[in-house]
Parts: structure tokens; C-alpha cells; sequence
């Protein structure tokens, strides 16, 4: 089987794929030895890795590479949603994708607009605002929108959900998996091309 994603060298959504993987083999029991196994039997499979992930959507979607993808849920909506006829399973064992925001304090000063910027943010977690983001496949971090009926319809359960906190926090998670001579480079140097 031909999987396609993107690099985690060049893409933050193939970043968090590879999270997902190593997720997958540490919440089922296996140690760091058998997680790097399993996830290097993984990347065996991927003939190409994409720059980032509408790439890889397209070549998935668009060009009939691959017999599966792996990518961020609200790309397959997206792509569903551009009339893409794409079906697509949700591992019962994932990884919450967090997109943090923050008010820069530098430029809301030079620009004088932090009180629009902080209003913004609040905006942001607001039920309506959530709402908008599920219209594009996203989850919604509101609980009162999350179990909406609408909501529970559109995004399938996921039964053990890992944090990257559970992974020692992005400064670990980039220096051990990501950083030159990582885990990641470790992998793609033992596959044989």
C-alpha cells in the first residue's frame, strides 16, 4: 500500500501526521523503540514526501497517487467540499491538533490596536466564531458546539486523544523528532529508496 503525506521537514500539518503515528504506537502500549519501528514501516510506504499538505491533498485527490493519504481531517473536508469524492476513516487513537493565537505585544503597540487584537482573540472562542470553523472542518474547541447534534454528526469519535504535552512539549518534540539527525531523519535514512 502507497500512503502519501508531506515532509515533516517542510510542513507543520506533516509535523503533527508524524505525531499522530507516534501517538498511535506509545497509546497502544508499544515503547520508543517499537513507536520508531512501526512508524518507519510507515514512511517505507510513502514513495514521495510532499512539500505540505495541499500538495499532498492534490496529488491524493487530484492526481490518483497513493491508495491512501494521511493529512489533517479539514483538508479531506476541503477537499470534499470542492467536490473531491474522497472517504476517510478517523484513527480511534489520534492526536488534538492545537492551533494556538496570540496578540503580538511589539505590533499591537506600533500599531496601536491591541484592544481590537485581544477582542479578536476572545471572538475567536466565542460559539459563533466556533461555528464558522466547523463549516470549514474543523473542530470546535467549545464544548456547548461540540455536542451540538450538528457537530457529533460531522466528526467521528476519537477514543484516546494525545496531547503534545504528552510528548514533552514542542521544544522536546522538535529537538528529539524533528531537528537534523532526529528521529525522523534517523527513519528516512533507514528506508532504502
Amino acid at each position: 500500500m502507497k500512503l502519501i503525506t508531506a515532509d515533516p521537514k517542510t510542513s507543520g500539518i506533516a509535523r503533527w501526521n508524524f505525531l499522530a503515528l507516534w501517538n498511535a504506537a506509545i497509546k497502544t502500549g508499544s515503547d520508543e523503540a517499537k513507536a520508531q519501528e512501526f512508524v518507519t514501516k510507515v514512511y517505507k510506504n510513502v514513495p514521495i514526501l510532499t512539500k505540505d499538505a495541499r500538495e499532498a491533498t492534490d496529488a491524493f485527490a487530484k492526481q490518483g497517487q497513493g491508495d491512501a493519504l494521511i493529512n489533517y481531517e479539514n483538508e479531506v473536508i476541503l477537499a470534499q467540499q470542492k467536490g473531491e469524492k474522497l472517504d476517510y476513516i478517523i484513527p480511534e487513537v489520534n492526536i488534538s491538533i492545537d492551533n494556538p493565537i496570540a496578540v503580538v505585544d511589539k505590533n499591537v503597540d506600533k500599531h496601536g490596536n491591541r484592544e481590537v487584537a485581544e477582542a479578536f482573540v476572545k471572538f475567536l472562542y466565542t460559539p459563533e466564531a466556533q461555528q464558522e470553523f466547523v463549516k470549514l472542518g474543523f473542530r470546535p474547541v467549545d464544548e456547548t458546539v461540540a455536542q451540538t447534534k450538528e457537530v457529533k454528526d460531522k466528526f467521528p469519535s476519537v477514543k484516546t486523544l494525545g496531547t503534545v504535552q504528552d510528548l514533552g512539549g514542542w521544544q522536546t518534540i522538535d529537538k528529539k523528532f524533528f531537528a537534523d539527525g532526529g528521529v525522523f531523519d534517523q527513519i528516512q535514512a533507514s528506508i532504502k529508496r
